[in-house]
C-alpha cells in the first residue's frame, strides 16, 4: 500500500515542513508512536550530519539525497562545493530545498532519475531506509544509482531491529496522514539485505547518537 503523490500536499508532514517545526510522529497500526525530528531536519546541517558530509567530500563526485526532506543536506553539500540533487515525494519538502538554493525533484526514488549509475554517493539519511517499506528494493535501487566506485551512505537504527509496518504521520492536533508502508533496520539486518543487492560494507560509524553504514558495490 503506497499513498499517491497527491496525498502529500496538505498532510501533517507537509504542514510541518512548511512551518519548520513539529511535533510529529509516525503512528503504527497498534497505536505506538515514534517521534519525528522535524526541527532538526529543517535546521542547518549540524552534529552527526557533518560525518555524512565529510564522506561525501571524499568521493569527489555529485551526490543524490534520496528522501531529501527540507533540504539541509543538499544545501550543506552545495556550500561545500559538492554538486547535489534532492529527491522527495513531498512537494513542500522540494519547495523548501529549492528555497535554500538546492536543486530538487518531486518524485519517488523509484522513478527515473538523472545520471543513474553515475552518482558518487547516494544518501539514505533520517530513517529513509524505510522508504516504500521494502528495504531490499530500496537497496537495489541505491546500487543502481551509484557509480561503480560510488557509495550508498545509509543511516540505520541504533538497535538491531528488522521490521516492516504500515504507518501514518500524526500531527500535533491528532490528525493523521495517509497510510504508507515503512521499515526500520539496524546494521546487521541492513548488511544482510545489502548483500542480496550486490552491496558490501565499506565502513560503519556512530556520530552524536546516530548510526551509519557506507556500502559499496561488491
Amino acid at each position: 500500500m503506497t499513498a499517491p503523490a497527491a496525498a502529500w500536499v496538505d498532510d501533517p508532514f507537509a504542514e510541518a515542513v512548511r512551518a519548520g517545526r513539529g511535533p510529529l510522529w509516525l503512528r503504527h497500526e497498534d497505536g505506538a508512536r515514534i517521534p519525528l525530528d522535524v526541527e532538526r531536519w529543517c535546521a542547518p546541517a549540524a552534529a552527526s550530519d557533518h560525518s555524512l558530509l565529510r564522506r561525501c567530500l571524499r568521493v569527489n563526485a555529485p551526490v543524490v539525497d534520496l528522501g531529501c526532506g527540507p533540504g539541509r543536506l543538499v544545501a550543506a553539500l552545495l556550500a561545500l562545493g559538492v554538486p547535489a540533487l534532492g529527491v522527495d515525494i513531498t512537494g513542500a519538502a522540494v519547495a523548501r530545498t529549492r528555497h535554500l538554493g538546492g536543486p530538487a525533484l518531486c518524485r519517488s526514488v523509484f522513478d527515473r532519475l538523472p545520471a543513474e549509475g553515475r552518482w558518487g554517493a547516494a544518501l539514505l539519511a533520517d530513517g529513509n531506509l524505510g522508504i516504500g517499506g521494502d528495504p531490499d528494493a530500496l537497496l537495489r535501487r541505491g546500487a543502481e544509482l551509484i557509480a561503480p566506485n560510488g557509495l550508498l551512505l545509509v543511516e540505520v537504527e541504533p538497535e538491531e531491529v528488522d521490521e516492516r509496518a504500515v504507518v501514518r504521520v500524526e500531527g500535533p492536533d491528532g490528525r493523521l496522514g495517509p497510510p504508507f508502508p515503512w521499515a526500520r533496520l539496524g546494521a546487521a539486518a541492513t548488511l544482510r539485505r545489502a548483500r542480496t543487492a550486490g552491496l558490501v560494507e565499506a565502513e560503519r560509524w556512530t556520530s552524536h547518537g546516530h548510526h551509519f553504514l557506507a556500502l559499496r558495490k561488491g
